[in-house]
């Protein structure tokens, strides 16, 4: 993903790789391309669980969320996360195992 420093030149942004991805500070428009990456790097590390927020908001992002999600042959399944994980402003993703 990049980002636009103080003079509006845009440069790459590391993103840790630590099973949890808030999409706050994205452009809803990098959500497309960011998600699948993102996924694929936690399966390469071995993270089977992913959580990604994307807040309460309107839901038209959960809504993208999930709908990338569905379409993900690397996804075994997803929920909405438990109260002490966001509730509905989260979404908890269940990776399928590397072969």
């Amino acid at each position: 993903m990049r980002n636009k420093d103080r003079n509006g030149d845009s440069e790459p942004v590391e993103i840790p790789i630590d099973g949890t991805l808030d999409l706050h500070t994205f452009n809803p428009r990098e959500v497309k391309e960011l998600l699948p990456h993102y996924l694929e790097a936690c399966r390469e590390k071995k993270i089977f669980e992913v959580r990604i927020i994307h807040g309460k908001g309107t839901g038209v992002l959960r809504k993208t969320v999930h709908s990338l999600l569905d379409r993900l042959p690397g996804v075994a399944s997803y929920k909405l996360a438990g109260g002490d994980a966001g509730g509905w402003g989260a979404t908890i993703v269940q990776l399928k195992l590397a072969s």
